[in-house]
């Protein structure tokens, strides 16, 4: 056996191809297919190893990622977190507030505005709005605020329950308003005031010799003279089952004491205006 023949016998046979030597396809004469690498020793072609096309075992799926879940939407707050009834009671309240805040406003600013045609032809429904629980004072502002303190006194005759006569010492009715008020958390605006308004009336309303000026000076003379009689009897002036005929009021002013540093010299001895006796009211 030859060196050739040898070389021949060994050489695998490749698929598809027959023992003769061409391609089983037909291909060029005495060559391999194209892109085929040559024997090394030039007899016959040799094909190129084929690709392993083995199935690999199948990659394990990629995890399904979830969705991610949308924001639940802020809850509602206010007038929205109620029921449709609700809601319509809500707004009904919320509107008669906006109107009242607006009429108060509007009272005020017409009460504290200057004289004008408005307020002169509203002036009673004004005034029935702003006294007494929202009268406006604006002396603490003003260039000569006031420098002394008025305080209202009172005294009566009448007969005991026995029928004897008698005449009380004066009462003290601001000092026992003044009293009454402390230690109250929401003290009265009208108490702390009707008795000095009710003075302020009179003195404006009367001349120096305490001549009234019109109606208005009557009206406020009776109307100080009922506050005196009840003020009086609700202190039990005379004992008990006494009868309060005649009332006499009067009023302290007593100058209030400029600051140490002002360098003021200011009087602290009190003045007094008494009225005449008038008969009780009640």
């Amino acid at each position: 056996m030859s060196a050739d023949e040898g070389i021949t016998r060994d050489a695998p046979v490749p698929d598809g191809a027959e023992a003769g030597g061409g391609p089983a396809g037909g291909g060029p004469a005495g060559g391999g297919p194209a892109g085929g690498e040559q024997d090394p020793c030039g007899t016959r072609p040799v094909r190129a190893p084929a690709l392993d096309v083995t199935p690999t075992p199948d990659a394990p799926p990629t995890p399904e990622v979830a969705p991610v879940p949308a924001p639940d939407p802020a809850p509602a707050a206010g007038l929205a977190a109620l029921s449709l009834p609700f809601r319509a009671v809500g707004a009904l309240a919320l509107a008669a507030v906006l109107v009242l805040t607006a009429l108060h406003l509007s009272f005020l600013f017409l009460h504290v505005a200057p004289a004008n045609t408005v307020s002169k032809r509203q002036a009673k429904a004004v005034n029935a709005w702003i006294y007494p629980e929202f009268e406006q004072n604006w002396k603490l502002f003003a260039p000569n605020p006031i420098q002394q303190d008025t305080a209202v006194q009172a005294r009566a005759s009448g007969l005991h329950a026995d029928g004897t006569s008698f005449m009380t010492g004066w009462y003290d009715l601001s000092a026992r308003d003044g009293a009454a008020l402390h230690g109250e958390l929401l003290p009265s605006h009208a108490r702390q005031n009707v008795l000095r308004r009710a003075w302020d009336l009179y003195a404006s309303s009367h001349d120096n010799d305490g001549r009234p000026l019109g109606t208005r000076g009557r009206l406020s003379a009776a109307y100080l003279t009922r506050l005196a009689t009840q003020r009086l009897e609700r202190a039990g002036a005379g004992g008990p089952g006494a009868e309060l005929i005649r009332v006499r009021v009067r009023a302290r002013f007593t100058p209030v004491p400029p600051p140490p540093w002002s360098g003021e010299k200011l009087g602290t001895r009190p003045a007094y205006r008494t009225l005449d006796w008038a008969e009780a009211h009640r």
